[in-house]
């Protein structure tokens, strides 16, 4: 498994070196198996909106249509798989949904890289064998053979949650510094829309891809051009295509902000090693703030944080050797005047592509073997913020004619059929006791015979005031 992600590391490496014939962008991210099949479902539920008014689709069509989808893209025999529905609509958007995000998927890049002739024979990939790495058939193999199986204990299971809250610990983080070095993709925003909380739920994301869709501008890029308005516009800003978005300023606000902070680290400090520890733990302290410290997800961003850092420096190293052995010995010739600037236009240029070379090793690892977990909602993994993208994606239902009416409406309505029931009380002054109460006295009877309470044979007898006292009195009181 090693060896075979080496060889679609080095692939990608010819990529990086050779962008221009591969991509408008030297900033262009690769897209991973996970992220293939996030992409794929998001297309699926975009045609399936567009055809039958729902934005959404099934698991089961979901791996259905993604072995379709990769025996078709490898050029490798599907005549035994019947073709989905819809199925050149779903490719042509999966297509256009990694153009839109500044993406290249490995398939692209290998298939690329092979007709290019930037790989030797040695280095060149077969298409079956990229089959089964991107769909987890070559690593699900290798488990079986080296982990036998053993049953559920508490202590397994524990295990497994700790790796889960590692894994979503990963993709925040590597999250971020995608959207810091590619600000064209979506989702990398919307793992890390709400995470840590900012109050922007699905409302907010949904406001946000609409305007992006009619400015024709990714969702992050909309973001910070609305923060901009705002910030620049102050409250004489009534741009009605903003209009949504004015109750998410403060959560957008946030987010753009501290993308802005992580640009400004990359732009000020020119040794990629320390802007790269920099940024790490800025991203740290921003994920685990206002988190307790025995916080399994704040364990373990600590210890992805310090994983990843690791590795940028073990990037550093390695490019440092390979430059220091093409080095001829001869002195560099001194640099012409125009040259002075040099360092000032690139600057942060070569955190950046440290950065780019850390996503594209975090790109090659093997797919996540539970699909359901990954494109679909956990509520174990919710209670850390995340949502799945489908969930994201699809916009909240809309209120119509036949749904419940607002809260108060309904309270309303309750207490006003409840006056109509109750019998309208009349007026009586302090003397209302004198009155003769015909209901009252024959419920009062009634219980008098059927409780087994001894009652007086021989009753008092009832005094009576007379009607023009009680008018002499009732006058007297008014």
């Amino acid at each position: 498994m090693i060896a075979f992600q080496q060889k679609i590391l080095n692939g990608i490496k010819c990529f990086r070196r050779q962008w221009v014939l591969f991509s408008n962008s030297e900033r262009t991210t690769v897209c991973g198996a996970d992220y293939m099949l996030m992409a794929l479902q998001l297309s699926m539920a975009e045609v399936n909106k567009q055809h039958h008014g729902d934005f959404t689709v099934s698991l089961s069509d979901v791996l259905e249509t993604w072995k379709y989808f990769l025996h078709d893209k490898l050029g490798l025999s599907y005549e035994n798989m019947k073709e989905p529905k819809n199925y050149a609509d779903v490719k042509k958007a999966y297509h256009a949904f990694l153009e839109r995000s500044n993406m290249l998927d490995l398939i692209d890049i290998c298939q690329k890289c092979c007709g290019l002739g930037l790989v030797s024979e040695d280095e060149s990939i077969a298409p079956a064998q990229l089959l089964e790495f991107i769909s987890g058939i070559q690593n699900a193999q290798e488990n079986n053979v080296s982990v036998p199986s053993t049953p559920p204990t508490p202590v397994n299971r524990q295990g497994q949650e700790n790796v889960k809250v590692t894994g979503l610990a990963k993709k925040c983080v590597c999250s971020y510094l995608s959207l810091l070095v590619n600000s064209k993709d979506d989702l990398a925003l919307a793992r890390i829309l709400n995470v840590p909380d900012r109050g922007l739920g699905r409302d907010a994301f949904t406001n946000l891809k609409h305007a992006s869709q009619k400015s024709e501008m990714s969702i992050f890029l909309m973001a910070t051009s609305f923060i901009r308005t705002v910030e620049l516009g102050g409250r004489g800003c009534k741009s009605s295509l903003f209009d949504p978005l004015k109750v998410h300023v403060k959560g957008l606000s946030n987010l753009v902000n501290f993308i802005d902070k992580l640009q400004d680290i990359v732009g000020e400090i020119l040794n990629p090693r320390i802007a790269g520890e920099r940024i790490l733990s800025t991203v740290k302290m921003h994920l685990i703030k206002d988190r307790s410290n025995g916080d399994p997800f704040c364990q373990a961003i600590e210890e992805v944080v310090e994983d990843l850092d690791l590795k940028i420096k073990n990037i550093i190293d390695s490019q440092h050797e390979v430059l220091t052995a093409s080095t001829t010995g001869v002195s560099p010739a001194r640099p012409k005047l125009h040259s002075i600037n040099h360092g000032t236009v690139y600057c942060g240029r070569h955190t950046v592509k440290v950065l780019l070379v850390l996503l594209d090793e975090e790109a090659v690892s093997p797919p996540t073997q539970n699909t359901a977990e990954l494109l679909y909602d956990d509520e174990r993994l919710n209670l850390f913020g995340t949502t799945s993208v489908l969930t994201l994606f699809r916009s909240p239902a809309q209120s119509s004619g036949s749904s419940p009416k607002p809260l108060r409406q309904r309270i309303q309505k309750s207490m006003d059929e409840k006056k109509k029931k109750m019998k309208p009380s009349s007026i009586k002054s302090q003397f209302a006791c004198t009155y003769k109460n015909e209901l009252s006295e024959t419920k009062y009877q009634h219980f008098l015979s059927s409780s087994r309470i001894p009652t007086c044979i021989h009753p008092a007898p009832k005094q009576h005031l007379k009607a023009g006292y009680l008018t002499d009195k009732a006058l007297v009181l008014i």
